[in-house]
This record gives structure tokens, C-alpha cells and sequence, in this order.
């Protein structure tokens, strides 16, 4: 079991722009802060920087919208050019309503927009898309960090994202290398020796909505979150293990 839990909010994280190297500017901003990476440590990644840096910001003077999205735009009185983005990010749309878009997001999520957001973006008409693929990010993060720390450490990448039936979004893990992401517990006894028969456990997303509430929402600037003291298990995944699969959906 776990001791504790340090989040540390890395300082001195500027602000990214395109093809900034993450690992060099963390390892600079871990020096800031005056600490150095342990094993089992799991470095906690704003999307926002991870996409920033991937160049995944696009401008919406560009954007040339189809009749889809100008029929979808007209149903959730949405921005038309960026309705054209969320469907170009999508699978499939999921529910269409005044002021609701919500997708089957190209990486398996169901999000609101494909998870396309213009808060803290330079530039009125700019939008940010997620990273083209999170848990590869996040490996090669994991790999960078062994190469140049020496040290064995997990990566996640976070968004805040919006639950069924619940008010407010909260950190949701997308992207994830080296820590384990889904824990299986089933056949586990628990305190009176039951086994447990359905029993599986988000570990990342906990994590991720734990390193939210210190990255903050708006104006912090503190994108990077050191998570330290946790008895982390042996178990690795991707944040694809925590998608439910499509025939264990129940409401769609």
C-alpha cells in the first residue's frame, strides 16, 4: 500500500511551442524546483503542452467546412469550422444537440467536442486537437528520460474531461507509458476473505484527477505535475486499456 503522495507542480515550465523537446524542458524545470527523478516516479503531462509541442494547433481561417458540418453546426449552434474539426478528429457522432457535440473520438474516447479545446491557445481563432497518439507520446517520453536520467519512471498524459451523469469535468488519463493505467482485482479477497468478482480499478485516471487539482484549470501555468510515493504495482498498461469495449457499452 501506498505511504503517501506528493504532487509537486514543476516550476519553471515555460510556455511550448512547437517542437520544444518536453523531456529537455522538464529535466530543466525539475532542476528549478531542486529535485531529481527517483524510480517509480510518473511525471503527470498537461494535453495541452503535449499537443503545443506535437503541433497540433490549427487555425480556423483555414478550415473549409462540409455539408455535415454545416448541418451539424446549424443543430448545436457550433462554430462551423470547428464543427468540421471535431468530425475530421471522430469516429462517429454520438449526440447532437443546442450547444452539445459529443463524438466517438478517433483514439476510442467519448468526448465532448473530440476533445478539441481553444482555452489557454494563442490566437482568437486557433483550436488545439489532442496529440495523434498519447500512449506513444508518452513512451517515447519514458524512453527519453531513461536515456538522459538514467531512471526507470512513467509517464501519463491528462485531459479534463466531462462524465456521464456527473456535473464537471475532472483529469482523465489519455496518454500513458510505464505505470499501470487498469487494475484487474478480481479474485483478490477482500477485508472478510470474499473474493472480489467485478473489481477494477482506474489507477491512472485517480491519478490524473489527483495531478488536476494541482495543475489547476486556468491561469496557474503549472503543466507538469511530479507524482511521488505511491506503492506503484507491477501491472504497466496504455490508457487504451481504459476504454470500455463497444459491446460492454451499455448506453449507446
Amino acid at each position: 500500500m501506498a505511504q503517501g503522495l506528493l504532487l509537486q507542480p514543476l516550476q519553471g515550465v515555460p510556455l511550448v511551442k512547437v517542437g520544444d523537446d518536453l523531456v529537455d524542458l522538464t529535466l530543466s524545470a525539475l532542476r528549478v524546483s531542486q529535485l531529481k527523478l527517483e524510480a517509480n516516479d510518473i511525471l503527470v503531462y498537461a494535453q495541452k503542452i503535449v499537443s503545443k509541442a506535437e503541433g497540433r494547433s490549427v487555425d480556423l481561417r483555414n478550415v473549409t467546412p462540409s455539408p455535415r458540418a454545416i448541418e451539424l453546426a446549424a443543430v448545436t449552434r457550433k462554430d462551423v469550422r470547428l464543427v468540421e474539426l471535431i468530425l475530421s478528429e471522430s469516429a462517429a457522432v454520438v449526440r447532437a444537440r443546442p450547444g452539445v457535440l459529443i463524438v466517438e473520438h478517433r483514439l476510442g474516447m467519448i468526448l465532448a467536442n473530440a476533445g478539441i479545446d481553444r482555452s489557454n491557445v494563442d490566437g482568437a481563432d486557433c483550436a488545439l486537437l489532442l496529440p495523434l497518439d498519447p500512449d506513444r507520446s508518452s513512451q517515447l517520453m519514458c524512453d527519453a528520460f531513461r536515456r538522459q536520467a538514467g531512471v526507470e519512471i512513467g509517464v501519463l498524459v491528462i485531459d479534463s474531461i466531462g462524465r456521464a451523469w456527473r456535473n464537471g469535468t475532472i483529469g482523465t488519463t489519455i496518454g500513458a507509458s510505464g505505470t499501470p493505467t487498469l487494475l484487474d482485482l478480481r479474485g483478490r479477497p477482500d477485508l472478510y476473505g470474499r473474493l472480489l468478482e467485478t473489481t477494477e480499478v482506474g489507477w491512472a485516471d485517480e491519478l490524473a484527477a489527483a495531478a488536476s487539482l494541482v495543475m489547476g484549470q486556468a491561469g496557474e501555468g503549472f503543466p507538469v505535475v511530479l507524482a511521488r510515493g505511491l506503492a506503484v504495482p507491477s501491472q504497466r498498461g496504455t490508457a487504451r486499456g481504459l476504454l470500455r469495449p463497444i459491446e460492454k457499452d451499455l448506453f449507446r
